[in-house]
């Protein structure tokens, strides 16, 4: 099973090729992509990368938390499920 981890604040010079090469010591993974504005293209200051093992993204997590990825201290954490607030405005 994979698991996901947020990367927050993220450099504005991370890209999803810089975000995988600081993970991939770690373990194998499925996915790396940071978070950019639809509008501008810039990227929001954080990420996720996904691990094909639960057990390398936990040790992962555990080593890069509050460690610096281009210049700036990021915070990793396992990733939660997103709640999607439109249904729950809509009363659906």
């Amino acid at each position: 099973m994979s698991k996901k981890l947020f990367v927050g604040n993220l450099s504005w010079n991370v890209d999803n090729d810089t975000l995988r090469k600081a993970f991939e010591t770690h373990g194998e993974i499925t996915d790396a992509v940071v978070i950019t504005d639809r509008g501008s293209g810039r990227s929001r200051g954080f990420g996720f990368v996904t691990f094909s093992d639960d057990d390398q993204a936990e040790t992962a997590a555990a080593a890069l938390n509050q460690t610096e990825i281009d210049g700036r201290t990021v915070k990793v954490e396992v990733a939660q499920e997103r709640k999607d607030s439109r249904a729950s405005q809509s009363g659906w």
